[in-house]
């Protein structure tokens, strides 16, 4: 799942030449559903947006407080292109939730959002509907949010951590195998020795008459 956050002074949706919905100051909300999107990545992007932190408190200090601290509004629009990817320099869309499953998934986003902030507070577009989104950017602030790949558990700091110490046992093993067998190699041996004195002593004997 993907999400384009801005930071407005206000927003509105429009469809037919009709405004359906606006809000004041807040956050606007652009959602990108894709085919693997489960309730796990719908729960994760609900608690980032409503806990990002892009406005100020109240001594002007910048990046403190989120659109629950501050109990502004929220527009969520649906939009399906931000699950593009390029062929060529035609964008497809196969990566995207068909309709069918997208509108369900969506509306239990939106069902998310109303419950765990002021259900007033959440407005939305229209689904699958042709919309003009009149967005005024305020600062411009646009953060890009990107819940977790299934199966992403390296994103675990300790998961990490504990890859890393793996990873730092592997390399002193390999860095130990080696010093050993050369100190082996550098290890004399009596019979080296004592096959070295007789070649000697071949060689002398030759050399005498």
């Amino acid at each position: 799942m993907k999400a384009v956050v801005q930071r407005v002074t206000r927003a509105s949706v429009t469809v037919g030449g009709e405004q359906i919905s606006a809000i004041g100051r807040g956050i606007c909300v652009l959602l990108g559903i894709s085919l693997e999107d489960t309730q796990k990545e719908l729960e994760h992007m609900v608690r980032k947006i409503l806990n990002l932190r892009v406005f100020e408190d109240e001594s002007g200090k910048h990046w403190s407080k989120s659109v629950m601290d501050k109990q502004y509004e929220v527009l969520c629009v649906s939009q399906f292109t931000l699950q593009c990817v390029l062929k060529g320099h035609k964008p497809d869309f196969h990566l995207a939730m068909p309709t069918e499953q997208a509108e369900g998934f969506y509306n239990s986003f939106l069902e998310q959002l109303r419950k765990t902030y002021r259900p007033e507070l959440i407005k939305d577009g229209k689904f699958g509907a042709y919309m003009q989104v009149h967005i005024q950017n305020d600062g411009p602030v646009t953060i890009e949010l990107e819940s977790p790949a299934p199966g992403a558990a390296t994103s675990d700091p300790k998961q990490l951590s504990k890859l890393e110490k793996q990873q730092q046992r592997k390399e002193k093993t390999r860095a130990k195998g080696p010093s050993e067998s050369s100190k082996e190699r550098n290890t004399p041996r009596k019979e080296d020795r004592s096959a070295s004195s007789g070649a000697e002593g071949d060689v002398s004997s030759e050399r005498e008459p």
